[in-house]
C-alpha cells in the first residue's frame, strides 16, 4: 500500500499521482534531499532550537546536568532530528553541523574533539560518498552513530546492510546489550539493518541485538573509541532507557582528550 502525506497545498489527484510514482527505497539516496546545504553552529539559545526537558513530578528523569567543560563535536546531518542536537548540548557538547557531502578535510579544519553521525532516510548502501568520509575520519576521532549513522559506520568498516522484510517502527522495541545482559525498551524507525556476518573480523563487535528478530542494534570498535546504535536514544517523546548513551559518548571523548584511550 502506498500513500502521500503532505504539508503542501496539493490536490487529491496530485497526492494520488505522487503516491503511485513512489519507488522502492532500496538504492535510493534521500539524504541529499534533506541534509543542510552549508555548515552551521547549532545555537541552543535560539528560541526555535530550544525546548524544556520533560521532568516527571517526583523523579530526577531528564534533570539537567551539563558537564562544566564543553567539547566540540562535528555532527553530520543526514536528516538529523533536532532533538539529537539538543541532547548533545545538554550533555556537554558544542555542536558544529556539517552537510552529508562535507569532506573529511572540511571537518578537520574545524578541529573537532569528536564526530557524530546522525539518523536519516533511504538506503545506507547507496551512499558511498559518506562511507568514504567516515572511513577517513574513523581512526582520528571518537565517533558515535545513530540509526543511519550506525549503518554508515557498518559500511565504513567494510560491512554490508540489507532491507528488512518488516521494518522496526515505534517506541516499544526491546534491545538486549550482549555485554551487560541489560534489556532496554527503545524507540526505532528504520527499514534496513546491519548484516551481522559482514562485520566479522572488521575490527568491531556486535554489542546489542533486537529481541524480536535478533538483528544487529549496536556496534563497538574493539580498539578505537567508536560505537553506534540502530535505535534512537534521543527519542522525544519516547523511552528514556538509552539516554545514558550520550553520557557514555561524553566520557569517551573526555578520556580520549586526557590520553587514556
Amino acid at each position: 500500500m502506498k500513500c502521500c502525506l503532505s504539508t503542501l497545498p496539493i490536490t487529491g489527484e496530485d497526492a494520488v499521482k505522487r503516491a503511485r510514482s513512489w519507488r522502492d527505497m532500496a538504492g535510493a539516496d534521500y539524504v541529499k534531499d534533506v541534509t543542510t546545504q552549508a555548515p552551521f553552529l547549532w545555537r541552543a539559545d535560539e528560541p526555535a532550537n530550544f525546548n524544556t526537558p520533560y521532568l516527571p513530578v517526583g523523579t530526577t528523569m531528564n534533570a539537567p546536568g551539563i558537564p562544566a567543560k564543553k567539547f566540540r563535536v562535528a555532527a553530520f546531518d543526514y536528516g538529523a532530528k533536532h532533538s539529537i542536537y539538543r541532547k548533545l548540548v545538554r550533555h556537554g557538547f558544542e555542536v558544529q553541523v556539517f552537510p552529508a557531502t562535507a569532506t573529511a578535510d572540511q571537518v578537520r579544519e574545524q578541529k573537532p574533539d569528536a564526530v557524530f553521525l546522525s539518523n536519516g532516510p533511504g538506503d545506507p548502501a547507496a551512499l558511498p560518498y559518506i562511507h568514504q568520509t567516515v572511513t577517513s575520519l574513523l581512526t582520528e576521532y571518537p565517533m558515535f552513530g545513530i540509526c543511519l549513522g550506525h549503518q554508515m559506520l557498518t559500511h565504513a568498516l567494510g560491512g554490508r546492510t540489507f532491507k528488512l522484510k518488516f521494518g522496526h517502527r515505534g517506541g516499544n522495541q526491546p534491545v538486549k546489550n550482549l555485554e551487560t545482559g541489560k534489556v532496554s525498551i527503545t524507540a526505532q524507525n528504520h527499514g534496513f539493518a546491519t548484516e551481522a556476518k559482514s562485520i566479522e573480523d572488521r575490527g568491531a563487535k556486535i554489542t546489542e541485538i533486537n529481541l524480536n528478530d535478533n538483528t544487529v542494534e549496536g556496534l563497538r570498535h574493539t580498539t578505537l573509541p567508536v560505537f553506534s546504535v540502530q535505535y534512537h536514544p534521543e527519542a522525544a517523546p519516547g523511552p528514556n532507557d538509552a539516554d545514558p548513551l550520550f553520557v557514555d559518548f561524553y566520557k569517551m571523548v573526555e578520556a580520549r582528550k586526557a590520553g587514556k584511550i
